[in-house]
């Protein structure tokens, strides 16, 4: 036990110093969490300040502070939200977790760190900063579309982290990452799990449904805060982490329908204890641990960065959300934090890292927690300068994409297509597990093999190695071989929903974005099934035998890419061709303003380009006397210029450097929401540039992340 004079001593001085640094920041405009982390330098062992709070007693207040802090966590995810972003956001976190797990688990292995050790900073680098990335939101009032992706990314990554975390430990609590013992680990996990969410989701929602309803808020607070403790302590007495039990009794809690009023309430007390975290966290810090190892924090800090912004910007346009969106998601994400130190402390609790992990963890989060605000502020210009150097077929491409998965979420789900997309899945889910376990089994047990094939067929060592070799080779090829062709089905049945064929005997005008959408589905697939198997197995492969598989099957699907995107530019030539003669033709009957039914029949005649809408531009629009390029319409909105009239006279796919006139009538086409900007920054009368700025983060704010 403690004393309660130090206990007191050590609490005083603890929130003193942190109020201190805490308005220190907020002057500096940097985020609050910094300024509890140079708190802790402060009043930790590892610097020559006469303020050292007792690390025993700070350490014990900061496992109340991880509890709290992940219980709020949980409140904002549950089965709902779940449902809710996973053809999107939750695609695009399986594709950003995939990389960076297997980028950091190469980069510890290439600094010489055990697989224990690269696991856990592969797992660290994965996730983002909730807290970070909602307070830099909140500062420059972002909402929209922007909001509601990155929001939620940042929800599934929650679900990775506790997933991660529980696999780790189980890991851990072996000899050494071998078939047998993640076998054993895995089942005691889900069996626990799954006691624990289906006995919580009986008692749990409805009781606090009934807690609620008494209308008084002490008492649903400490409830609520009793039944985190309750599960957290249940959880460490299995074996798992408190973080992994506090997580669950939020989003257990979550399901009742109440979590933003019980977030409401908890807020102070778990502000406070998460100060004392983040402290905590600062206190472990030694200066001299982390410059012996500089490289390594340079390192990951890079690999964080750039690894989060090309991951996300492309898992995210994958996804329909188009180039600046997706551009703009990715230089949000590129921080680490929270569930890194809590990530990084649970390795060393379980002696499966060095000391040396957590400060070189705090260390790439403080540089990128500094870099964050930076990189959502030039977000913007960066995404425009993007698509202006992109190939004009990779432009116009970027441009109509995210329509044709707006049009694919609003097909009809047929019951045959639909039981179709389900058999695929399900098939092409089976052959990745089956050669997840082939290539893990391999593995584990080639020496065994090895020794086995020496005494049957008495051959050298170096021969019975290699027909190992070759038996998992011939075994491992119908696998691969199923899932590319099963990848390539799945994104022709999808592809036909988008775009239904044509009866026999009739011209496919489809042809073209039909044959692209398949492309892009099929790679979109490849990446989904292959990103998650590499970093499964690579643990377990000497060398890079995944990767180069992975990249020649990328890059053979990348040349098709390439080939259907310049393809499409005749079909969208074709298409603007038509759309100047029926401009033309009306107004060479009166020339009314074209309305949006205008185009309705290019539509038809032409699928694939979009939701073409005619704009047409009057004397007090700011976009008048400027070129395409000067405005970066396409950047700034993610919408293409089909094709100008001017009275009886059309440009075809304008190149960017036509000057805008009075009069003219634009065909714009993309997403509904990227015509929509696009109509406004074409009819507003301020200055285009700012006008482009607003557009992307405009329209109804989506929900506050969990703070």
């Amino acid at each position: 036990m403690h004393d309660p004079h130090e206990f007191l001593q050590a609490l005083t001085l603890v929130l003193c110093v942190a109020a201190v640094t805490t308005v220190l920041f907020q002057r500096l405009r940097q985020p609050v969490v910094l300024g509890y982390i140079l708190a802790g330098l402060i009043v930790g062992p590892h610097v020559p300040i006469p303020l050292v709070a007792d690390p025993a007693i700070i350490r014990t207040l900061s496992e109340l502070g991880v509890i709290l802090l992940m219980f709020s966590l949980g409140l904002g995810f549950s089965l709902r939200n779940l449902l809710q972003v996973v053809p999107t956001a939750g695609l695009t976190a399986v594709v950003e977790c995939s990389i960076m797990f297997w980028v950091g688990f190469v980069a510890g292995r290439a600094f010489g760190w055990t697989t224990h050790e690269s696991l856990f900073v592969g797992a660290l680098i994965s996730i983002s900063s909730t807290t970070i990335i909602a307070k830099a939101f909140e500062e420059r009032g972002i909402t929209g579309r922007l909001r509601e992706l990155v929001v939620g990314i940042l929800v599934v990554e929650d679900l990775i982290a506790v997933v991660l975390m529980a696999a780790l430990t189980a890991i851990s609590a072996g000899d050494g990452v071998s078939a047998d013992v993640l076998a054993r680990s895995s089942a005691r996990l889900v069996v626990f799990l799954v006691c624990l969410v289906a006995g919580g989701m009986l008692v749990v929602p409805r009781a606090v449904r009934v807690l609620h309803r008494l209308g008084r808020a002490e008492t649903t607070v400490v409830a609520s805060v009793g039944l985190c403790f309750a599960i957290a302590l249940l959880t460490q007495q299995m074996g798992y982490p408190v973080a992994l039990g506090a997580f669950l009794a939020g989003s257990l809690v979550a399901e009742s329908g109440e979590e933003r009023e019980i977030r409401r309430l908890i807020q102070p007390v778990r502000d406070v204890f998460a100060a004392v975290f983040f402290v905590s966290v600062g206190m472990q810090i030694d200066p001299a641990l982390v410059a012996r190892h500089g490289a390594a924090v340079a390192v990951l800090t890079v690999v964080v960065i750039v690894g989060k912004v090309a991951s996300v910007s492309a898992g995210a346009f994958l996804t329909g959300n188009g180039t600046r969106t997706s551009i703009q998601a990715g230089m949000s994400l590129a921080q680490i934090g929270e569930f890194s130190f809590i990530i990084a402390a649970l390795g060393i609790s379980l002696g499966a890292t060095g000391d040396f992990l957590y400060p070189v963890a705090v260390a790439v989060s403080a540089v990128t927690t500094l870099t964050t605000p930076g990189l959502i502020r030039g977000s913007g210009p960066v995404a425009a300068f993007v698509d202006q150097r992109l190939p004009q077929p990779l432009q116009t491409f970027a441009s109509l994409y995210g329509s044709w998965v707006e049009r694919l979420r609003a097909s009809p789900r047929r019951g045959t297509a639909g039981a179709a997309v389900r058999r695929l899945a399900a098939l092409l889910a089976l052959d990745a597990v089956l050669l997840a376990g082939l290539v893990i089994g391999a593995a584990v047990f080639s020496d065994r093999a090895a020794g086995f094939v020496v005494g049957r067929l008495e051959v050298t060592g170096a021969v019975s190695r290699a027909l190992v070799l070759a038996g998992t080779a011939a075994l491992a090829s119908p696998l691969c071989v199923g899932i590319v062709r099963i990848a390539r089905r799945l994104g022709v049945t999808l592809a036909d929903a988008a775009f239904p064929a044509f009866r026999e005997g009739r011209l496919d005008s489809a042809a073209a974005p039909r044959r692209a959408l398949v492309v892009t589905l099929q790679l979109a697939v490849l990446l989904l099934v292959g990103l998650p198997l590499l970093a499964l197995t690579q643990p377990f492969l000497p060398g890079v035998p995944g990767v180069l598989l992975l990249v020649l099957l990328l890059s053979a699907f990348g040349f098709a890419f390439w080939r259907s995107a310049a393809n499409l530019q005749g079909h969208v030539r074709a298409g603007a061709e038509m759309i100047v003669e029926v401009l033309a033709a009306q107004a060479r009957r009166g020339g009314a303003t074209p309305g949006t039914g205008t185009l309705a029949q290019v539509r038809h005649l032409l699928p694939g380009l979009g939701e073409p809408v005619p704009v047409r531009l009057d004397a007090r629009s700011a976009a008048v006397g400027r070129t395409l390029v000067a405005l970066n319409l396409r950047g700034f909105t993610g919408a293409t210029v089909l094709a100008i009239t001017r009275g009886e006279e059309g440009i075809l796919v304008p190149t960017g450097q036509e000057v805008l006139r009075s009069g003219d009538v634009l065909a714009v086409a993309g997403s509904q929401e990227a015509v929509g900007a696009a109509r406004a920054l074409l009819l507003n009368t301020i200055p285009p540039a700012q006008a482009g700025r607003d557009a992307p983060t405009s329209g109804p704010a989506a929900p506050s992340p969990p703070p």
